[in-house]
């Protein structure tokens, strides 16, 4: 099958004349058969025509022209314990199914962008702002509506080994002292504010031992440094008391979720809001442990 009979997904959208996520939702529901070409997704011309034929039988108008407004599931992104709290309260309230993804931030985000999940969670720190989030999301986003929500305030750090030996407590150690890193995966919200700090530190990644390796989670960092693999990771105060570590603070880090704001995601997006800002859901949340929702619910940025 050559690329000239098939068409790329937003050459679909412009023949349909529909948005880009409106043929993502057709793909992800099955409707509309893909093929991948590395990591591009096409769709056959035939398998266009034929969906495009199957819509012409009857009076009902092309479903593709006036996308269905009750979603039969949707994909929640990221890997803290409070998203799967959030999927439960959604499933209850919506009556829909609510899968889970455990990527990292920034692939989360891509996943969304490609029409692959419906709700992200990020926490990826900007160096030169001191913020978190809004700014990669506003160039990644940059031709979409979207809300930015805050659902937690963590702290981030340093895992060590227990006592921590080599008295490890900044950045600034990573110049003057001898360690075994275990890092994380590019695009983790982890793994951008090790790089970020390194930036502002002036600090080589070359430099530093075990820096390429990774670690796919949390509780894969910690782990590491518990078994004696690694003399310090990155990662979050929470998964420390799980795991046989030390834990030195070192930021506290907005932890929020993107959802975009479309005609089919009003009832998504009003519910969230309510659940976040709900006094049963916060009251879960506080039991949890190690989180702060002074700000659970916020709306930290949102486009016109």
């Amino acid at each position: 099958m050559s690329q000239e009979q098939s068409y790329t997904i937003e050459e679909v959208a412009q023949l349909l004349k529909v948005s880009k996520l409106t043929i993502y939702d057709l793909v992800k529901k099955g409707d509309l058969p893909v093929f991948r070409v590395g990591r591009q997704m096409r769709v056959d011309r035939a398998d266009l025509q034929s969906y495009i034929q199957k819509r012409k039988t009857g009076a009902t108008p092309p479903a593709v022209a006036s996308p269905p407004q009750n979603k039969q599931k949707i994909i929640i992104s990221g890997q803290d314990f409070v998203l799967d709290l959030l999927g439960k309260y959604i499933e209850k309230r919506l009556s829909i199914k609510v899968l889970r993804s455990h990527e990292g931030s920034l692939n989360g985000v891509m996943a969304m962008y490609n029409g692959e999940c419906d709700i992200a969670s990020l926490h990826m720190y900007d160096g030169d702002s001191g913020d978190y989030n809004t700014p990669y999301l506003k160039r990644i986003f940059v031709s979409h509506a979207f809300l930015l929500i805050n659902v937690i305030t963590r702290r981030a750090g340093f895992y060590v080994q227990k006592g921590n030996p080599l008295h490890i407590h900044s950045f600034d150690d990573f110049k003057t002292k001898s360690f075994q890193l275990i890092n994380r995966e590019k695009g983790s919200g982890a793994r951008t504010l090790l790089d970020e700090q390194l930036r502002i530190h002036q600090i080589t990644p070359s430099m530093i031992k075990g820096y390429d390796n990774e670690g796919m989670s949390h509780i894969d960092v910690a782990s590491a440094v518990a078994n004696g693999h690694a003399d310090i990771g990155i990662g979050i105060e929470k998964i420390a008391k799980l795991m046989n570590v030390d834990f030195v603070p070192v930021v506290k880090e907005r932890y929020d979720i993107v959802l975009f704001k479309t005609v089919e995601n009003e009832a998504l997006i009003r519910t969230v809001k309510e659940i976040l800002t709900a006094a049963d859901f916060q009251e879960e949340v506080v039991a949890l442990g190690d989180y702060d929702i002074s700000q659970m619910g916020q709306i930290i940025y949102e486009t016109l």
